[in-house]
């Protein structure tokens, strides 16, 4: 049976600069420090539509029994993965068909490795080693998403499983075995390639004295039932109104939700009764706080498309809305400009 890690408890950081409350990028700074003693990968960034060199880096052994087996997920969206060869050890791969093809060197690739597996060799508990491979990381992730390779360790005697990673809701668990992350930046000196995939923010729309600006979706992996949604409301009226609900064609149902923390840990929960627009007051739903949750998905959403929804209001009533859907992990819409107030926190 898998052993538990004997790790201390994951501890909440300070907020980034990046969100407000900030979720995935602050869960992975806090992963990568506490998985620092077990299985992380070396190299903690990359690239869209580039290669990468991940190497899993084994720091000890199971209670002082050597390592004799480690084994990777290849995430979707991450094509193309090949093992290096390690003297000692047998490798095998599991193949799999992706959820969408990828564009590669040589056209579209619709299927790929997705496990990679070293065994036969033995580390003692008192030595490292890292065990590689390459792959490439497609246009499926935007720079600021994170992207987990859960790894697994057996020993003589004992195991770990290394696949603790945040719920796709946002809601923060207690990670005992966080999984080995890496977060996407955009190429030095360049446009961030995930944006090409990003269809540009849809105009501002009105509802009586209600302004709604840069709707947007986040694409979702194969088999994902839940899906993120966000845009700024301005009550530019006299009359306080309240937003009581939302609804893509995709989804079974929907939630508003708010985000708070509560003794270091991110809760998310709905909000009772709608979210509140008091008269001249603007309201930003976005990653890390309020947001809509799009629940019992029947289709998954693809970067680059549109949506029509609709919002609804307890004044306005039910409005049309066309929503863009930005990468897996994207920070906001295309060419969504600064909100009022400050500059623009990113999840």
């Amino acid at each position: 049976m898998p052993r538990s890690c004997p790790c201390a408890p994951l501890r909440a950081a300070r907020p980034l600069a990046l969100i407000g409350p900030p979720l995935v990028p602050l869960l992975v700074s806090a992963l990568v420090s506490t998985a620092s003693a077990h299985a992380v990968l070396e190299r903690k960034e990359a690239v869209p539509n580039a290669a990468y060199r991940g190497v899993v880096q084994i720091m000890h052994g199971c209670d002082g029994r050597p390592t004799t087996r480690v084994s990777v997920t290849i995430p979707e969206g991450v094509t193309g993965a090949k093992p290096m060869p390690k003297p000692g050890w047998t490798i095998s791969t599991v193949k799999s068909a992706y959820a969408r093809p990828y564009p590669s060197f040589h056209g579209q690739v619709s299927e790929g490795v997705t496990r990679i597996t070293w065994s036969g060799g033995s580390l003692p508990d008192e030595q490292i080693d890292e065990f590689t491979f390459f792959a490439r990381i497609s246009d499926a992730f935007a720079p600021g998403a994170t992207i987990y390779f859960p790894v697994e360790q057996d020993c003589t005697e004992g195991s770990y499983r290394w696949s603790d990673v945040p719920s796709e809701d946002g809601t923060a668990q207690a990670l005992k075995a966080p999984a080995p992350a890496v977060r996407i930046v955009a190429a030095r000196g360049t446009p961030s390639p995930g944006t090409a995939a990003q269809a540009p923010a849809a105009p501002a729309a009105k509802a009586g004295p209600i302004a709604i600006e840069t709707p947007w979706l986040r694409a979702t992996p194969g088999g994902a039932k839940v899906a993120g949604g966000y845009v700024t409301l301005r009550n530019t009226g006299t009359e306080p109104d309240r937003l009581t609900g939302a609804a893509i064609p995709q989804a079974g149902r929907s939630e508003i939700h708010s985000m708070t923390t509560e003794g270091g840990v991110m809760k998310m929960a709905p909000v009772e009764g709608g979210l509140a627009l008091a008269p001249g007051a603007s309201v930003a739903l976005k990653p890390g706080g309020y947001h809509l949750m799009f629940l019992d998905l029947k289709d998954g959403l693809k970067a680059g498309e549109t949506v029509s929804g609709t919002l609804t209001f307890e004044r306005a009533g039910t409005v049309p809305v066309t929503f863009t859907v930005a990468p897996i992990g994207a920070q906001a819409p295309a060419a969504a400009a600064p909100e009022a107030g400050g500059h623009q926190h990113h999840h």
